[in-house]
């Protein structure tokens, strides 16, 4: 599947990650070349955006190119991942909400942007299969992780799996020590934090205010009580760093390895949906979705993410893959 990385065994290595330089100039800042236009806007307003056939794209002209692929009857999926690959913004405000394509200059979310991109699609993309992308990380043509860099190209591959240690690893690792909390019951007593603050210091060993303090003093940026997602990726991003530098590189691997195994679980519980997706299709029912497209910019959230870095409910799922073993 293009969204995901097999990394159970792969040691994180924050020195191979690219330099923030490198990402904004190779990646998302280089400029748009002179290239022919394209000429079959269906409307005058539409005409009015020039996209060229090749090159670097701003945000509007990426949509248009996007809609007008899909109207000529190209496949959604391959046509997402070549605008992906001239997307050239690292951030952008929509509606009053910053979504971050580029966090720090180095990891790359990529999901976001195609969630971005295919909020504005409409019913050109069926809302089963953009689902199965953006909620289970699942390519609808069962390309691989190789097709995947070639479409998108290296440098935003390469900030892509800085994403998926730097924040998705991250996250996993807070959600197995709050739920080993959990379990403990060692938090059960008044007024100690709740496990999914009391997680930070296991994994850090500072509380999490500390963490907040330090982070606005190394990077220039204070967080408020309540982090919006672009916010609370930056932060996690930091974090990961932070983990690697400070902490013992024996605890660092056994951590690290306690998130894969947290990832192994989530992605055990993606396969047996697939599977019954697979089955409710041979006996002829069909699978709800969870409604309508949401409206453009409505109800942006931060998305609990599994590793392929998809919108599914991690600490549900985790729960529910628990459930399955005790069952079992």
């Amino acid at each position: 599947m293009s969204s995901t990385t097999d990394t159970t065994d792969a040691p994180y290595a924050p020195d191979d990650t690219l330099d923030n330089v490198e990402v904004l100039d190779s990646v998302f800042a280089h400029p748009t070349p002179d290239a022919a236009i394209e000429d079959d806007a269906p409307d005058e307003e539409r005409a009015r955006v020039r996209v060229p056939r090749e090159g670097a794209l701003s945000p509007e002209q990426s949509v248009e190119a996007l809609r007008r692929a899909l109207e000529r009857g190209a496949p959604w999926y391959p046509a997402l991942l070549e605008v992906i690959s001239r997307w050239t913004a690292p951030s952008e405000e929509i509606d009053g909400a910053l979504n971050t394509y580029l966090i720090a200059g180095e990891a790359f979310d990529w999901l976001l942007l195609a969630q971005r991109l295919l909020d504005e699609m409409g019913d050109l993309v069926p809302v089963a299969e953009a689902e199965q992308l953006l909620v289970h990380g699942i390519a609808p043509d069962g390309s691989g992780e190789s097709e995947f860099e070639t479409a998108i190209g290296a440098a935003k591959h390469r900030a892509h799996l800085n994403f998926q240690y730097g924040v998705v690893v991250e996250e996993l690792l807070l959600l197995a020590v709050e739920l080993e909390l959990v379990k403990s019951g060692s938090l059960s007593g008044t007024g100690r934090p709740a496990p999914d603050i009391e997680a930070f210091d296991h994994v850090y060993g500072k509380p999490l205010n500390e963490l907040k303090l330090l982070y606005a003093y190394e990077s220039g940026t204070a967080l408020a009580e309540r982090m919006g997602q672009s916010e609370l990726q930056a932060f996690t991003y930091w974090l990961s760093k932070y983990r690697v530098r400070t902490g013992e590189p024996a605890r660092v691997a056994s951590d690290t390895k306690k998130a894969m195994a947290m990832m192994s679980r989530l992605e055990a519980g993606r396969a047996r949906l697939g599977r019954l997706h697979a089955a409710q299709a041979r006996v002829g029912r069909v699978v709800e979705t969870e409604g309508p497209r949401r409206a453009k910019g409505a109800d942006r959230k931060p998305r609990p993410r599994n590793m392929a870095g998809g919108a599914q409910g991690a600490q549900a799922a985790a729960v529910d893959a628990d459930a399955d073993g005790e069952e079992e």
